[in-house]
């Protein structure tokens, strides 16, 4: 399987310094007010949203393809929410937001499979028993029940 690398570099105290993070083909800054305001930059959580969209979206796919149905889009927005714990802040929701359209796929296989990719995706696998609880609201376009 793949290795994949992301770097971090950060200057300075947690208030008034600043980061840059670097992977693929991205590089960005990152702040305290990126993070914990509404500053310019990214910010991990973020990144994790992006991470578990992907993830979601291609897993999703591939049970779909699995059975024999070529999906035309899969899109999927995750909302992540830094809250607190007693142990200091945590990621304690991350919500999937996915819109399939594929033809000839049934209203209740797709609620099966929709279910199934956010289980078993490794980004949600990687979350399993965490602090953030996983959430899913997924529609089906063009569906033939």
């Amino acid at each position: 399987m793949a290795i994949r690398n992301a770097t971090a570099l950060w200057k300075g105290t947690l208030k008034e310094g600043k980061g840059k993070m670097n992977f693929s083909n991205y590089s960005g800054p990152f702040t305290f007010a990126s993070r914990f305001e509404e500053g310019k930059g990214t910010n991990p959580e973020e990144l994790v949203g992006a991470a578990h969209a992907g993830c979601y979206s291609m897993f999703l796919s591939a049970l779909i393809s699995g059975e024999g149905l070529k999906p035309q889009s899969i899109e999927t927005t995750a909302t992540v929410t830094l809250g607190k714990d007693a142990t200091g802040p945590c990621i304690t929701k991350i919500n999937l937001d996915c819109n399939v359209n594929c033809k000839g796929l049934a209203k209740g296989k797709f609620k099966e499979l929709a279910a199934a990719a956010k289980e078993k995706c490794p980004i949600s696998r990687l979350y399993a028993g965490s602090t953030a609880k996983i959430s899913l609201d997924a529609k089906l376009k063009n569906e033939n029940q």
